[in-house]
């Protein structure tokens, strides 16, 4: 009994103690609030285009990447390259893969996609991510309309020169969903 009572006082003086249990600040997260356009359209929403392009640059490259590794075996001489009929199967089935993973998050007030290649950085301690409904078919089509755009050959072509390369394919340059142009335009609405 004795045991018992000294750790219960142990336990509240802890909680009474500055710098104690009892000092921290409760964690809590809360879903994102979405708008009606987040929510409702079919499209992907402007101001998570940049995200949206970011996550397809990373599932294509790491797709192709595989297939390279898969390609490469101790008899291959060491060439990597793809046949074109093997990479515009796999780019076709980045697209078509199960976006699943990917979703949205609000953290300090701004809303971005995450999921597998989009780590910007410290992520914060806790965070609530919202996933499924329309983001899986919103990055398929975004995927699909990547591939329509540049084609196949472009972006393996691109992706042969690095993750960064394809990237910058993708999403930079003038009038793409990362330039300054267009983040621009989104600060000012």
């Amino acid at each position: 009994m004795r045991l018992s009572l000294s750790l219960l006082l142990l336990l509240f003086g802890a909680w009474a103690i500055p710098g104690g249990l009892g000092d921290r600040a409760p964690l809590t997260a809360t879903a994102p609030q979405l708008d009606d356009e987040e929510k409702y359209s079919t499209h992907m929403p402007s101001h998570l285009r940049c995200d949206a392009c970011r996550a397809v640059a990373y599932q294509m490259w790491q797709n192709l990447a595989k297939a390279e590794t898969k390609l490469h075996s101790p008899n291959s001489g060491g060439q990597r390259e793809l046949s074109e009929s093997v990479y515009l199967d796999v780019l076709d089935r980045s697209c078509s893969r199960n976006w699943q993973d990917y979703g949205v998050r609000e953290v300090d007030h701004v809303k971005h996609l995450t999921g597998p290649g989009l780590s910007k950085g410290q992520e914060p301690s806790i965070s609530v991510m919202v996933t499924g409904g329309p983001w899986p078919t919103r990055l398929s089509r975004t995927c699909f309309h990547y591939l329509g755009e540049f084609g196949e050959e472009q972006i393996y072509e691109a992706h042969q020169q690095g993750r960064g390369a394809l990237e910058a394919l993708l999403c930079g340059g003038p009038h793409r969903a990362c330039s300054e142009e267009v983040s621009n335009t989104r600060e000012e609405l």
